[in-house]
């Protein structure tokens, strides 16, 4: 059960407007590419634009976008004109590849950037810029798996000092299925509704909260 924050009709305008302010960011600000998105996740702008807000999303250019992101950090804007490049830079598509992965996955821009930085992203872009986007989405999932150790599932369940079987016997899932979604051979993201319910119930939290967002 994938959750998408928004229509997948913005989407290539979400992926230029944050290749756009990667870019102008990076190449025209000369800003280190984690630094500004690490101001792009702190303002609060990130969150918006992830949740598909339509002023962020199709409502501002790239340039706008980083220019705000500074006055959100409290800095003041250079004198400098907005410049958007015909040629697209290795910066421009790790800000067109992350809007994609984003939305796909419905995972936070935070909790992206935390498993996998800009740098890292643009030692991608000889091997990947080229290829279709869902090998880029394949490559990021196996990042944050490696990142992310535990699931959400698992740490809630130890959390709440349950086993497995416990689980199961409280919940009604089969303890088969608990195991196989902790061990990531069955996507909690795509699992019926219902079964997160009854897991939810017994940890005592949402069932967006059992996702690998």
């Amino acid at each position: 059960m994938t959750i998408r924050a928004y229509d997948e009709d913005y989407v290539m305008s979400a992926q230029r407007i944050l290749g756009d302010m990667m870019d102008f960011a990076m190449n025209t600000l000369n800003y280190d590419g984690d630094t500004f998105f690490s101001m792009f996740i702190v303002s609060g702008l990130a969150r918006q634009f992830g949740r598909g807000n339509p002023t962020y999303v199709a409502g501002r250019t790239g340039c706008e976008l980083a220019r705000e992101v500074l006055r959100e950090s409290g800095l003041k804007e250079p004198a400098v004109p907005d410049e958007m490049y015909m040629d697209k830079s290795p910066e421009y598509w790790s800000g067109w590849a992350l809007a994609y992965y984003q939305w796909y996955t419905g995972r936070s821009f935070a909790r992206i950037h935390k498993a996998v930085r800009i740098g890292t992203i643009l030692d991608m872009y000889h091997t990947l810029h080229e290829a279709d986007i869902m090998k880029f989405v394949t490559v990021m999932d196996e990042k944050l798996q490696d990142y992310y150790t535990d699931t959400n599932l698992k740490r809630l369940r130890t959390g709440m000092g349950l086993s497995q079987r416990e689980l199961a016997q409280l919940s009604g899932v089969a303890q088969r299925q608990i195991q196989l979604l902790e061990e990531r051979h069955r996507d909690i993201n795509k699992t019926q509704a219902l079964t997160l319910y009854k897991l939810g119930k017994v940890l005592h939290c949402a069932c967006e909260d059992l996702l690998e967002i």
